[in-house]
């Protein structure tokens, strides 16, 4: 296993543990997803947060957003600069407005008057984003670009012990990308759904494809007619690559602590938390099962 894939592993692992701990000290699901999902947002291995992939002019513009599957109160920012946690951001909509979705200046503003620090927008630029953007840009001119690449997401899904699920899911959104260009993350049943009465998931991939089928409610539907959790996301997923030729891959779970992973890109690192035990993988033949601490 090389060194990159070891740290990614390490920083699925790190979030999943803490949402669990979130849960097992009986804070809400939505606790549980903020709390993994800010572990990500830190962490520069992923694109979101501090590692959030750079657009056409080498800025970082970052969705997010997060959901409660008690009420289906919903909060989404989208094209947010200068924050170092758009989930925090989404979560403070979710719960402090009437509306659901904030982007750009409005967003900015509302950061502000809700006393979240803004940071300058050099500091979430990492020189491996940097080179990437160069790179893109040079396989963009030589025509060479594959639009369906993603660095993915980060996302999060949990059930409390009150059976109340939540999703959060939070992103950089994808290299080179046109200046203010928004993808699915901030957009409720694309990036992410929650209902008590279905489940909650997160989704990853291609922005625009999840975007057309709205992979994340499209999932959640299979499961209300009867389908497992993973029937319904081999559905879902199966229905984006044959219709928009579109990969990516969810994460899902329901109020009785079911759970699934599945994706249809070359591979998709996750970690779930259970029971007093932590599986985690990142390719198809790759999966461990270890104690939690």
């Amino acid at each position: 296993m090389n060194s990159a894939v070891i740290v990614v592993r390490q920083g699925i692992v790190k979030a999943a543990t803490v949402g669990y701990n979130i849960l097992k000290e009986g804070g809400s699901a939505v606790d549980a997803v903020e709390g993994a999902v800010v572990v990500l947002e830190d962490d520069a291995e992923f694109n979101a947060g501090h590692g959030s992939v750079l657009n056409e002019n080498g800025e970082v513009e970052m969705d997010a957003s997060i959901m409660n599957g008690k009420d289906l109160s919903a909060g989404a920012v989208s094209a947010v600069r200068c924050v170092a946690n758009p989930i925090k951001l989404a979560r403070l909509v979710m719960e402090k407005t009437h509306h659901c979705f904030l982007t750009d200046q409005g967003a900015a503003k509302f950061a502000a008057d809700n006393g979240i620090p803004a940071i300058p927008g050099e500091q979430l630029v990492t020189e491996r984003n940097k080179k990437r953007l160069e790179k893109e840009k040079h396989e963009k001119c030589a025509q060479k670009s594959d639009p369906q690449k993603s660095l993915g997401t980060v996302g999060a899904v949990a059930v409390d012990c009150r059976g109340n699920v939540a999703y959060a899911t939070s992103t950089g959104g994808i290299v080179n990308k046109m200046l203010g260009r928004v993808g699915d993350t901030p957009c409720i049943g694309s990036g992410g759904y929650a209902d008590n009465d279905i489940g909650a998931i997160s989704t990853t991939g291609h922005g625009e494809s999840i975007l057309k089928v709205n992979l994340a409610r499209l999932t959640l539907f299979h499961v209300e007619q009867g389908k497992t959790l993973e029937e319904a996301a081999e559905a879902s997923l199966g229905y984006m690559k044959s219709k928009v030729k579109g990969v990516g891959g969810v994460i899902v779970v329901n109020k009785a602590g079911d759970w699934a992973v599945k994706w249809t890109s070359a591979s998709m690192p996750w970690a779930a938390a259970k029971d007093g035990k932590l599986h985690s993988g990142i390719d198809l033949s790759d999966t461990s099962v270890t104690d939690l601490p």
